[in-house]
């Protein structure tokens, strides 16, 4: 019987509640220990008590127990102090129900700040400026967010006695690592709410746990209870920004309760949207409600046209209706509705609240942190109104046309051109991303395991510290390359011979067979002049070559436009990564076993950071978005033409620093080791080794990378383990496919290979 008291008191101990991080700290210095004694005292690394003190990471048993024991020691030894009321400040008294008072466990939580980008201050610019191009190799501070207790630890539900609140007591415990409602009084609940129905009764499940009533008996009342009572929103990302519009999300019991369909029906889902002579559009039509162009679909919004800077507008998100697409949001739209909103609302803590798909949400966000126009004062009045003028590193409010070398095929400039013909690379831009596979060597063909590496958010990295173009390009004949002129470039890159390149400043002899090119995504050496972008260029010289374009639209007014975006999402990833105990001061090994089964730790969470790599490509593929379903003709303009971020030419800059980065690292590993990749997919890459983890052919020695080759780690550009498959399964899959170039990065993670791999 002992034993199994034993193993009770096992499982007790490995929920041990900690305080929260700040507290964890000062409990350490009131003691005058340092990190590196408890750290010492722990058996652990200094970086990890660290992290566990700024809240980037939690700790897991054994040393989780351990370190309760010690803080628990420390807090009889150095009790909290209890706060007095200022002298200055007017008590305020809120009434809780005692229902829902007692079922509040006494648990430490922490409440994080409001999710708000701030803009650059000098020592951040600076900071900005030294970085890579290739990667951040430092560990940023993560945005401020609550990291993820144990289970047991995980705070009640509470509902919000007011108005907009009628039901006591609270629910089962809200999932843990739940932001808190926002410091704003008018977003003090939060930015989005998720409705549902439950016994009869309209509820609006909300960030941090709470749960209001909803007394809204139509979509028209429920956007006026949303903008007048609900208190949903969230602070404006830049200065001269707005703030995110409240988020509601529809259940399915929702929308039977106010009246849409629980599924769209096929021709509403062509449509994208339920048709205008709907009972719920009528509503709003006599309550003086609009729709945007778009309609009433997945994602509609509902507005009045603004009256001054005061904005009355509503997202609505309806799952049932695939707003959540499963690519992106995984089984998010099968969540409980606490869950769902926990999900959503730490994505939009992080990363911002949703606008729509995950690509337009990536879009938006560009947006958010650079505001096209900006407000002014009048100085007789002394009213703020909308300038026109162009706010300095936005794209501005107008769209501008891209040069004829990087429209797509339809586009109006190219309405002149025959109708069949097809432009060559001489008269095509063609940044895409590799796709490139080659037959194993009789020496790989010895080894025995194929290992994949994944670079880890590719092209968030690619962004990084990017000049990319704010204005309309100029036209340059026989141009002197400057790289550090974003544009476009013809140029014949044709004499660059990987056998014999530059790396740093020594020339070095490679098997250039054994090498893709870096210009073009299919990994051919380019046979005559083509267009590319600048990164592409630059690279050429870099290896050491001669570069001489012969014509360029390049773009005088330019600037890092995609700064901001990529630090708010790479600090998303890294603090969600860090919640799911992945932190970025890990050692290889640690780090490896860190990534094996992270997602099975908080699905939930998991489903964040797949909406978040989303929300990267999604958002630079809208850059370049084409036709759907307009009724369009080639020649005829489309709608996303329109808009001020419809930029090709700073998608196509992306995607090429990105596979030039890539093809840097390949390079560096080649000289140093003389293995070559026998796959590339995008920013997957696959070696054939000795053994089946990355550390059997990485070139690590005393726990360091090779200087500018593949390192280990969660940072964006850092790289980590795809997957590992057998030599003897890639023979025999290609032998199956009579394909001797069938690229094995696209089934490395799970070995499942199809006839659409084999572009069947």
């Amino acid at each position: 019987m002992s034993e199994l008291f034993d193993a009770v008191d096992a499982l007790l101990a490995s929920r041990a509640v900690l305080p929260p991080p700040e507290e964890r700290k000062r409990l350490r210095q009131a003691h005058a220990l340092t990190v590196d004694e408890v750290a010492s005292a722990l058996k652990v690394r200094r970086a990890t008590v660290t992290s566990w003190e700024s809240g980037r990471t939690e700790p897991r048993p054994p040393e989780r127990d351990a370190y309760a024991r010690l803080l628990d020691g420390l807090a009889q030894l150095y009790p909290a102090p209890v706060p007095g009321p200022d002298p200055g400040e007017v008590p305020t008294v809120e009434t809780v129900p005692a229902t829902a008072e007692a079922s509040v466990p006494a648990t430490f939580t922490a409440a994080p700040a409001p999710a708000e980008a701030q803009t650059l201050s000098t020592g951040q610019a600076s900071e900005a400026a030294v970085m890579t191009a290739t990667e951040n190799t430092q560990t940023p501070a993560p945005a401020p967010v609550t990291a993820a207790p144990a289970a047991a630890t995980r705070p009640a539900r509470t509902t919000r006695p007011s108005s907009t609140s009628r039901r006591p007591g609270a629910k089962k415990a809200a999932p843990a690592s739940t932001p808190a409602p926002g410091t704003e009084p008018r977003f003090e609940n939060g930015p989005l709410a998720v409705v549902d129905v439950e016994d009869g009764k309209v509820l609006a499940y909300c960030t941090g746990g709470l749960v209001l009533d909803v007394p809204a008996k139509s979509i028209p009342a429920l956007v006026e209870w949303t903008l007048k009572e609900a208190k949903l929103g969230a602070p404006k990302l830049s200065g001269p920004g707005r703030p995110a519009d409240p988020l509601i999300v529809l259940t399915e019991a929702a929308c039977e309760r106010y009246g849409l369909p629980v599924a769209l029906t096929a021709e509403e889902k062509d449509a994208g949207r339920i048709p205008e002579g709907h009972k719920v559009i009528k509503q709003l039509t006599r309550a003086e409600w609009k729709l945007t162009k778009r309609g009433f679909g997945p994602w509609a919004r509902i507005y009045r046209p603004a009256k001054g800077s005061e904005r009355q507008c509503v997202q609505l998100c309806i799952p049932s209706w695939n707003a959540l697409d499963s690519r992106s949001w995984g089984g998010a739209a099968q969540l409980p509705p606490a869950e769902l909103a926990r999900v959503l609302g730490v994505y939009a803590s992080r990363v911002m609240t949703p606008r729509g798909s995950t690509a337009v949400t990536g879009l938006e966000l560009m947006t958010a942190l650079h505001p096209p126009t900006h407000a002014v004062r009048d100085e007789e009045t002394g009213v703020l109104r909308q300038s026109e003028t162009k706010t300095p590193g936005s794209l501005g409010k107008d769209p501008v046309d891209c040069a004829p070398c990087e429209a797509p095929d339809g586009h109006p400039l190219l309405a002149d051109l025959p109708r069949f013909h097809v432009r060559g690379p001489d008269q095509k831009l063609f940044e895409e991303a590799y796709e490139w596979a080659r037959p194993m060597t009789d020496a790989e063909c010895t080894l025995r395991y194929l290992v994949g590496l994944d670079v880890n958010m590719a092209f968030a990295a690619g962004a990084n510290g990017l000049n990319v173009g704010l204005g309309e390009p100029t036209h340059v004949k026989n141009p002197v390359f400057d790289p550090k002129l974003p544009g476009s470039w013809l140029a014949d890159l044709s004499h660059v011979d990987l056998s014999r390149v530059k790396v740093g400043k020594e020339w070095v002899e490679l098997d250039g067979s054994l090498l893709p090119s870096p210009f073009t995504p299919k990994g051919d050496r380019p046979t005559g002049p083509a267009w590319y972008a600048t990164p592409t260029v630059a690279y050429a010289a870099e290896l050491g070559y001669d570069v001489a374009p012969t014509e360029a639209y390049v773009r005088y007014d330019n600037g890092r436009y995609l700064d901001g975006w990529y630090q708010r999402l790479r600090d998303a990833y890294l603090a969600t990564m860090a919640d799911l105990g992945v932190d970025a001061d890990l050692s290889p090994e640690d780090f490896l076993a860190a990534m094996d089964g992270y997602k099975d730790r908080d699905p939930e969470l998991a489903i964040v950071v797949s909406a978040i790599k989303a929300t990267v490509k999604g958002g630079l593929g809208k850059l370049r978005e084409r036709p759907r379903g307009e009724g369009w003709r080639p020649g005829e303009r489309w709608r996303a033409l329109e808009r001020p971020t419809w930029r090709p030419d700073i998608r196509a800059a992306v995607i090429s620093r990105t596979r030039i980065n890539l093809h840097r690292k390949i390079v560096k590993h080649a000289s140093f080791t003389g293995q070559y990749p026998i796959a590339i997919l995008s920013d997957c890459v696959v070696y054939a080794a000795n053994g089946p983890s990355p550390l059997d052919f990485l070139p690590y020695r005393d726990g360091k990378p090779l200087p500018g080759g593949f390192k280990l780690g969660i940072n964006p550009g850092l790289v980590k383990h795809e997957g590992t498959q057998t030599v003897l399964w890639g023979e025999e899959v290609r032998e199956k496919f009579n394909a001797p170039t069938l690229n094995l990065a696209r089934s490395i993670k799970d070995g499942t290979v199809t006839d659409e791999d084999n572009g069947e």
